[in-house]
């Protein structure tokens, strides 16, 4: 079924043009520097430039398929400038080495330069998204200016109708405009809701559709209002508007509802486990060849961090407390003791506070460096959790906040991980449980192995330093 969350074809066709010249003009110029130029003197000869110019045609091919996995022709909902350079330069990155993978396989070796391969990255990194940013800014100074836009009346201004214009607020790069809404609730006529004016009711729908050229009809009526659908529907027969029905369910769709289709008739899924099949499948091999990665690359720090542990406190080098991961099944986390042995005898489960008494010597700098959280490299080698997901919480602390929060237990239907959406935004420790919900559940519907890349760069450019790691 069409989605919404496209971008308009000319803007899509804009992009791709962009994306394809910045990378030939990049392979030109990377060409240029390595054989034209003396910066670093050639030694095995000056290959012709056709050969190169062969190279585009599986260039331009990885391009668009890397670029669309990563999410790169989506509508930029939320995401800043710095947001998408950093998903171009993943994007460009993996392309450059399926691009050295396509060579090994298809090329004898040492046909394309290496060095003139790693100008090329750069190069491109910097024009592709120079590109972009100019021309998103185009787009949003033509929109300013009324055009690209689509005219939009909504009607129903209940929360319904109030959250698409939300909505079509954020998304403002598939150039919306809501004109306004009609409803029926005489307290409403004239006055403006989320900065849009009811224009009338629902009798007075085709006069308003004709008088202000609108040209998409968003009906977001409640359940109880079927026979009002059936008249709008029968009233509006003769004109040319679209009209979408927003259903009354929003509130009840999470980890990827949405609408599918059995032989031409609608299914409106509510909730549907993600990370199935495949997906599962992939994720999974991700997590055991970086947790094995990890485990050796930093084998050397935890052995010192164990016998500086060992020299500085009473007890044992692990900590294991139990937390609750993928379909509440509770599990043994592995973390490095930070806190004295007693921490909780007269407190029970409370979380760690700045300045926390209990915390150790060496315990202190670990919890601000969340070097403490390396052995849970082993609970993801083990399957308990992954690298990327929400944070696991303790059975105590999950108990009180499902109560409070209906949406909390939807965090369990992926594996926990040791670093999140809601982490590198920086939601952990003591902070909003709202917050942390919400980035979560944005995480598992948004999910792609690009997005954990992205969550893994973000955690290391960051640094595993945190002012609410106590």
């Amino acid at each position: 079924m069409a989605s919404l969350k496209r971008n308009h074809p000319l803007i899509l066709t804009g992009l791709v043009t962009i994306d394809l010249a910045a990378s030939a003009v990049s392979l030109l110029l990377a060409y240029a520097l390595r054989f034209q130029t003396d910066i670093i003197p050639v030694t095995k000869g000056v290959p012709p430039l056709s050969l190169y110019l062969q190279a585009l045609y599986p260039i331009m091919g990885i391009w668009l398929i890397v670029f669309k996995l990563c999410g790169l022709y989506l509508p930029r909902r939320g995401h800043s400038k710095i947001d998408e350079f950093v998903t171009i330069f993943q994007a460009i990155t993996l392309g450059t080495l399926f691009l050295i993978a396509f060579n090994f396989f298809f090329h004898p070796p040492e046909t394309y330069s290496r060095l003139g391969l790693l100008y090329f990255w750069g190069i491109d990194i910097f024009l592709v998204g120079i590109g972009r940013a100019i021309f998103h800014d185009l787009i949003a100074y033509a929109r300013s200016r009324g055009y690209n836009l689509r005219h939009i009346l909504i009607a129903g201004a209940g929360e319904l109708g109030q959250m698409l214009v939300r909505k079509a607020h954020d998304y403002s790069g598939l150039g919306l405009n809501v004109v306004g809404f009609v409803d029926d609730d005489p307290t409403k006529q004239g006055k403006e809701i989320e900065g849009v004016r009811v224009l009338g009711t629902l009798d007075n729908l085709r006069e308003i559709i004709q008088r202000y050229q609108i040209q998409q009809l968003f009906i977001a009526l409640p359940l109880t209002a079927h026979q009002r659908l059936l008249s709008i529907l029968n009233t509006l027969d003769g004109e040319y508007v679209d009209i979408r029905v927003v259903p009354d369910l929003v509130q009840y769709i999470a980890l990827r509802g949405g609408v599918d289709e059995l032989d031409g008739i609608p299914i409106v899924t509510l909730r549907e486990t993600p990370l199935q099949g495949w997906n599962s499948v992939i994720k999974r091999g991700f997590d055991i060849v970086l947790s094995l990665l990890g485990i050796i690359l930093f084998f050397p720090v935890m052995i010192l961090l164990a016998i500086l542990i060992k020299l500085t406190s009473p007890g044992p080098i692990f900590y294991i407390q139990q937390r609750m991961g993928l379909d509440g099944r509770v599990f043994n986390m592995y973390k490095f003791r930070s806190m004295r042995v007693d921490a909780e005898r007269l407190t029970g489960a409370v979380w760690a506070k700045k300045n926390d008494p209990r915390r150790t010597k060496i315990g202190a700098f670990m919890r601000r460096t969340s070097l403490d959280e390396l052995p849970q490299l082993f609970n993801v080698l083990k399957g308990d959790m992954s690298l990327v997901g929400p944070r696991p919480e303790r059975p105590p602390f999950v108990e009180k906040f499902k109560e409070r929060f209906p949406q909390y237990m939807l965090r369990h239907k992926v594996r926990s991980g040791m670093t999140g959406w809601a982490q590198v935004n920086g939601w952990r420790g003591d902070t909003s449980i709202e917050k942390r919900i919400e980035y979560d559940l944005y995480y598992i519907a948004n999910w792609s192995i690009f997005f954990d890349l992205k969550i893994i760069l973000l955690t290391l450019w960051k640094g595993m330093i945190n002012k609410h790691a106590y």
